[in-house]
């Protein structure tokens, strides 16, 4: 089909605004009056608070308020009743290094790191635990009050395991490592929080989901939903660590209430690496029982995660784990055993993949080590077991539209696969990978739905109103495009306002690469209705009936009489000076037909529809120093509809570079509970020039249910992407890695193995 504005390489809307520095990000703003806000952290993962002393701080003349978690109403918050374990600021201990324990707000940043330095913290150390198998064990320090330091322990069984375990003609069992690895935004968080007089709290934050802060601000204040209104401006970056409310926005409230001016709390880059969020690092321990023809028949999974002090998202990443195992490859037979634990470190939660980059890892490394050791192509083998469209896996997923195959098939063919693997020199190799991902989870809450507004304009152009989070990913673009395309007109034409809870329509946030699917499936509603409306003025003044006409390049008309018409503009000048002064105002709603699962059994379809996506990497390896360069890197993104190819390829560039580090640079190191890589100084990262030549290849699968048969994809390219380039170091090889990220110390030491 052949659309004026979806399917076309357009810039982002706000490009001009970046490029030209006239975006402004939450730490930009100001308002009269305002106050600088500081956090007091703990210095040990681990203690008892005897008592906080904060009267020098207060004699400071230009310190306006300290508060402790005395001062706070003792309320936890996090995601589900069941794993709420956090305080906004520690009542009774602390439980890494970092946790918060008193903020001050002073009339500038000096006075305030002055008053943070005259608090005065009574402690008594407790015993730490800083390995989650450790944390596991009888006797292990406690951390909250659960049974081994375990939040949760999910327990599915698919099938009948065992009996395909012993039909298996070889089983394949290994045991894979994931490290930790921070979100890196290039813009720090920060929240500027202002209460009036009616007690009622405005606060700009750099957040991906306003109306979970909003939620979590009410419940720690104690106060009415309706008291909070959460503004997101321009945000710098997010990959799922900007989820959650932290104890910088609720200290900026509390604090904007205790002195009725407004205070804005931004954090420094070591607060951002240590005191924020990571990814989870796992231990997967993975058997696969198969037939000698490349048929998988089962596959058995055990992980255990470090979650950190706190809970997080991190329970509902575990139990997610099974839907990354049985989602990617045809089989009825598995079961899967998580484990959340508890240590005394930075707390893990979200990041760009819901952990599915480490259980991918962990399966598709094992996959490339069968398909090596019963001779069989690797891209063949997973053809053979690849997820095919109208299959339903065995947690119950139930595939809508699926381009898996042709995404093989695609890098195959432009990486020349066939003709590489096992032919290339020594030390030079190639590797192949899968992945699968969601476009929206009904996980959090019984709905997963987005709603939007379209006002027109009388000058002719259009408002949209959307409760969608754009941090970064164009999110507001491809929405302006799905409305300006369902209306006729151009992006040009297009206004949007986005994410302002007392303004803009309920949106649940950027993760889980929901907005393109869930939000631009309620803005095409919401399109289609202010359409609806307009058609019908326009059917009594053209004199025909609505179904007649047809609305495209800013006009009017009857279908098969162009001729016949009026503009849009005019049109909507007419409907708003009529007789009738009839304003034109779309509503849209989306609330997709996917299942919350059933926690206990794993059992729900949990998307509307799931992308997926191959990749190749081609390494060359040096023996003598261990370094790994990556050549080239092939991926093939199954997007459904590509909504816009430039914004697609942009994405799928920016998951490859998260990929790339992971798999050979980024590393949270600790000592005790101490950070070790506080900066990106210490904390290495891929940068330009690491970056490898990138082949793009968009799948359209044209998903039924999708806007225009657009899907998610913003996530699932980093999947594959450490898994690739490890699959292709161990054909370079000959030894397998399985610990990440790859070092030139483990590739020294995998020679010295192969020899």
């Amino acid at each position: 089909m052949s659309y004026s504005v979806v399917g076309k390489r357009l810039p982002l809307i706000d490009s001009v605004t970046k490029a030209t520095g006239q975006a402004k990000f939450t730490a930009d703003l100001s308002l009269p009056g305002m106050l600088i806000g500081k956090l007091l952290r703990s210095p040990h993962p681990h203690a008892r608070i005897l008592n906080i002393d904060v009267s020098s701080a207060q004699k400071l003349t230009a310190v306006r308020a300290v508060v402790t978690g005395k001062d706070t109403a003792g309320k936890t918050y996090g995601s589900g009743a069941a794993f709420c374990d956090e305080q906004a600021l520690a009542v009774d201990k602390v439980r890494f290094v970092g946790d918060e324990v008193a903020a001050v707000a002073a009339v500038d940043e000096d006075s305030a790191l002055e008053a943070l330095s005259l608090i005065k913290v009574d402690y008594e150390p407790l015993p730490a635990v800083f390995d989650p198998e450790e944390a596991m064990k009888p006797g292990a320090p406690s951390i909250h009050q659960v049974e081994n330091n375990v939040s949760l322990n999910c327990n599915f069984n698919y099938g009948q395991v065992d009996e395909a375990f012993s039909l298996s003609e070889r089983v394949f069992e290994d045991e894979f490592n994931t490290q930790g690895v921070a979100h890196c935004p290039l813009e720090t968080r920060a929240a500027l929080a202002s209460a009036d007089s009616s007690g009622k709290v405005t606060i700009w934050t750099s957040t991906q989901g306003p109306n979970y802060v909003r939620r979590d601000l009410a419940i720690t204040l104690d106060i009415p939903l309706g008291q909070v209104r959460v503004i997101k401006p321009f945000v710098g970056g997010g990959f799922g660590g900007k989820r959650e409310m932290l104890a910088l926005e609720f200290c900026a409230a509390l604090l904007s209430k205790k002195t009725s001016r407004p205070v804005k709390i931004a954090y420094h880059r070591e607060e951002e690496f240590s005191a924020t969020r990571r990814r989870h690092p796992m231990t997967l321990y993975i058997r696969t029982g198969m037939k000698k023809d490349g048929t998988i028949l089962a596959k058995d999974c055990r992980v255990v995660a470090d979650g950190g002090a706190y809970n997080g998202r991190g329970p509902q990443i575990v139990a997610a784990g099974v839907s990354w195992l049985n989602l990617v490859y045809r089989f009825q037979n598995c079961r899967y055993q998580g484990f959340h634990v508890y240590t005394n470190k930075e707390p893990s939660s979200s990041m760009r993949g819901f952990g599915n980059t480490q259980v991918r890892f962990a399966d598709d490394c094992q996959m490339e080590k069968i398909a090596t050791e019963l001779g069989i192509d690797p891209v063949e083998l997973r053809l053979k077991n690849a997820r095919q469209a109208g299959d339903v896996s065995p947690q119950g997923a139930r595939v809508t539209s699926c381009g898996l195959s042709e995404c093989l098939r695609q890098v195959a063919q432009h990486s020349q696969f066939k003709s590489k693997w096992g032919k290339l020199p020594r030390y030079r190799g190639i590797g192949v990978a899968c992945a699968a991902y969601v476009s929206g989870s009904k996980q959090f809450f019984p709905h997963d739905s987005s709603s939007a507004f379209v006002q027109l304009i009388e000058d002719g152009t259009v408002c949209l109103l959307t409760g969608a989070s754009d941090i970064g990913q164009g999110s507001n673009t491809v929405l302006a495009q799905i409305a300006a395309e369902e209306l006729g007109i151009g992006l040009n034409d297009m206004t949007v306002i986005s994410a302002d809870t007392d303004v803009t329509p309920l949106d649940l946030g950027s993760y889980a690469s929901r907005v393109t699917f869930i939000a631009g499936n309620a803005v095409k509603a919401a399109a289609a209705d202010a359409k609806k409306q307009l058609l019908e003025v326009a059917a009594e003044k053209l004199e025909a009936s609505p179904q007649d006409l047809e609305i495209k390049d800013h006009r009017i008309y009857v279908k098969g009489s162009p001729d016949k018409g009026i503009s849009f503009k005019e049109m909507v000048r007419a409907s708003l000076y009529s007789e009738r002064g009839m304003p034109i105002l779309g509503r849209g709603y989306y609330n997709p037909p996917s299942e919350f699962p059933d926690f206990k059994t794993g059992i729900g379809n949990r998307s509307p529809t799931y992308s997926f996506g191959a990749q190749v990497a081609e390494v060359e390896v040096n023996p003598e120093t261990g370094q790994v360069k990556v050549i080239r890197i092939t991926a093939a993104q199954d997007c459904g509809f590509a909504l816009n190819p430039m914004s697609v390829e942009g994405q799928i560039e920016g998951s490859l570079q998260m990929g790339l580090g992971q798999a050979f640079y980024e590393d949270l190191k600790y000592d005790k509970g101490d950070l070790l890589t506080p900066s990106f100084i210490e904390y290495r990262m891929a940068t330009a020039l690491d970056m490898p030549e990138i082949q793009c290849y968009l799948v359209e699968s044209i998903d039924p249910e999708g806007p225009f048969g657009a899907k998610g994809i913003s996530e699932m390219p980093q999947v594959p992407t450490s898994p690739a380039i490890v699959n292709a170091i161990y054909n370079a090889i000959g030894v397998q890695i399985k610990n990440l990220p790859v070092t030139p110390a483990k590739i020294l030491a995998a020679l010295e193995k192969g020899k």
